[in-house]
Formats: C-alpha cells, structure tokens, sequence
C-alpha cells in the first residue's frame, strides 16, 4: 500500500492534487492513534483487554477506503457517470432490502452481515447520488429553469434518497439533503425552487421524528423544551438518559485544557458511549488539548479549500465542477456536525468523523469520494 501512494504522488502522469492526498493520509495516521486509545473500554468488556484485535480490525478496513481511493482516483470520472444511475438505483434498491434483511444496531435497521462483515447501503448511497445529481445537472443545464424538465426531475431523485436513508438515520439523511441542494444551487437552480426543496425537507423530519419518540427527544434535550406528544419528559431532561452524552462529552473538552491529558489517557472514554466513534473529536481534544483539535480541524478546512478553490474552479468541464462541490461538502459536513456535536453546539447525531472514527462503510465511501476529488485534479491538469 505505502509504494502504491509513493507512485501516484511522485508518477508524472498522475499530477493529482498532492495536499487532498497528504490530507487523507495525516487523517487517517490521527485516526489510527485516537482508535486505539479510545477502543479500550469496548476491548475491556468484548475481548477481556484485547486492544490490537480491534486495532486491527480499523487498519483492515483503513486500507481498504485507502484501496478504494487508490482506484477511483484512476478511473476517469466521465466513465462513472456512464453508471451512475445504475449505482444510484442499486443503491436505493439496497435500503429497501436492508429493512427487510438487516440487521438491527442500537434500535435501528441500517446493515446487512455477511458473517464477520458488515455493509451499510446508506454509505454509498450518499456518494452514489452525489454523482447522478451532477449528471443531472449538467443534462438539463439547457433548460434548467423549467419546473417540469429539469428542477421536478432532480428533486425527485433527491428526495427519494433521502427518505430512504431518513427511514433509518435522519441525521445522514438530512446532511445528504443540505449536500444536493447546495449541489442544485451550484448547477443554477432557482433559489425558488431550492426554497421548496427546504420546507419539503423540514416537513418530512418533521414527521419522522413524530414517528420516532427516540430521535424526537434528543431535538428537545438539546433545545431544553418539550415540543413533541410522543415524548416522555423524564427522559428528555435527564443527564444520564438523552443528555448523557453531550454530557460526557463536554467534560471530555473541559479536561483537555489548551494541550491534554496525553496520548491515551483518555478518562471519558470509559463514560462516553461509543467514544472510538461518534464522539471521536471529543477523546482527541481530551488527550491533545484545545491544540490538537485545532489542528485536527485545519485539516479538514484546507481539504475544503482544495476541494472548493481548487479542484472545483479549475476542473476541466461543468461534471468535474459538480462533483467537487458534491464531493467536498459531504465529507466537510460529516466533519463540521461531529466536531458541532462533541462541543454542544448542535443535537447529538451518531455521524462518524470521515477517515479517523472507527468504522467500515462509511470509511470505504470516503475514500470512494477523495478517489473522485483526486481523479477530477488529474483531468484538470492533464488539460
């Protein structure tokens, strides 16, 4: 794997852009460090202390997402777009079958299992519409100011993705929303239309946390109100039921002070739940300070001024243009909601931190993302 990235990196005919790769990589080398002290909690109580089996288990499925860069970054982007409907509806396809043959995780049927191995669809649904939007957009960039088609076409597709991830994760849901909309924006969508497009989308969280009293109460623990009938009041106030871990995770950033506790000293990590995950941020700016956060998060938005000012501006045709906003923006949002989380500033919503949380689909989609990125510099400097 390592002279495979020293190829692409230094191979003249591959001028891709240098600082996205190196980003990926220092991401995933912080990642790699974070899991391994954050995994010790869930290794005491599933592998009597067995730290490396999970260790592990994350650099499998981190060279994997590193693989899937390493190929999407080669394969020209326009041939893609050739099967990204298809790629779009197998998608879709597969969140219909997941709630009929998945398998439930902390309330919520959002996998398949084949054996030790485990696909979340939503995952590559979200890239999967990322790149049949773009096509679309540059379809009907002719008449896209017509309602009926080029705008009804596009929200179609939007919304159907949404509502079938949002069945299961609105939190995904609604972050892949803002993603398409901003994607519309960018191909000259009427800010009308978008406007439609945003109440369409509040009406249907709206009515999915009706139908979800658990998601419903972590909205109104977060805003300290009851608003919701189907809501139990003890529950929504209580600092160890939906407020336990925004909790922890706040005293996890008071410990941290300006510099931390030092790798692996981790207190919380025993308290927060699924800390190797979803509250990521929060063990490294326990155990790196204020500091390290800060670093951690210039990272994420040099990536967004490469992906943006970059790639985007210089890509050699409207598609390359779409899908670096497309692209970039996923992966920025993922990082923008779980840092907003760890700190209090928004509800808490499960996203997993793109490269250094502990996870598996979500990783391989990334890396499927960053792949794209890098191939669209390639196009552009090879023109």
């Amino acid at each position: 794997m390592a002279n495979q990235f020293r190829s692409i990196v230094l191979r003249a005919q591959n001028p891709m852009d240098k600082y996205v790769l190196w980003i990926a990589l220092a991401l995933s080398a912080i990642g790699v460090m974070a899991v391994y002290s954050a995994i010790a909690f869930l290794a005491e109580v599933r592998a009597d202390g067995d730290t490396e089996q999970y260790l592990w288990r994350h650099l499998l499925r981190l060279g994997v997402a590193l693989t899937a860069l390493v190929i999407f970054s080669r394969i020209d982007y326009h041939h893609l777009a050739r099967w990204s409907k298809l790629f779009l509806v197998a998608s879709l396809l597969s969140l219909v079958l997941v709630r009929i043959f998945g398998v439930s995780y902390g309330g919520a049927t959002r996998a398949f299992q084949f054996s030790i191995v485990s696909f979340q669809p939503s995952d590559l649904a979200k890239v999967a519409a990322v790149l049949y939007i773009s096509v679309l957009l540059v379809r009907k960039q002719d008449y896209i100011s017509s309602f009926s088609k080029a705008v009804l076409p596009i929200l179609f597709w939007v919304f159907i993705t949404v509502i079938l991830i949002g069945l299961e994760d609105l939190s995904t849901a609604l972050l892949v929303l803002i993603t398409l909309l901003l994607l519309a924006f960018v191909g000259r969508v009427s800010l009308k239309y978008l406007g439609l497009g945003c109440l369409t989308g509040l009406a249907c969280a709206f009515l999915m946390l009706l139908a979800s009293p658990n998601r419903a109460e972590r909205i109104e623990s977060y805003l300290g109100v009851k608003i919701f009938p189907n809501t139990e009041e003890v529950d929504v106030f209580s600092l160890q039921s939906e407020g336990y871990q925004a909790h922890q995770a706040q005293i996890a950033l008071a410990m941290g002070g300006w510099t931390g506790r030092g790798p692996g000293k981790s207190v919380q990590r025993d308290f927060l739940p699924a800390p190797y995950n979803d509250f990521i941020f929060a063990i490294i700016t326990e155990e790196y300070g204020l500091i390290g956060s800060l670093v951690l998060l210039g990272l994420f938005m040099l990536f967004l001024f490469r992906g943006f000012l970059r790639i985007a501006r210089h890509a050699s045709d409207p598609l390359g243009l779409f899908l670096a906003v497309g692209c970039t923006t996923l992966l920025f949002l993922y990082s923008l909601i779980h840092a907003g989380v760890s700190v209090g500033i928004l509800p808490v919503t499960g996203l997993p931190l793109p490269l250094v949380s502990y996870g598996g689909t979500s990783m391989v989609a990334t890396g499927m993302a960053i792949g794209i990125l890098l191939n669209i510099s390639i196009q552009a400097e090879r023109q």
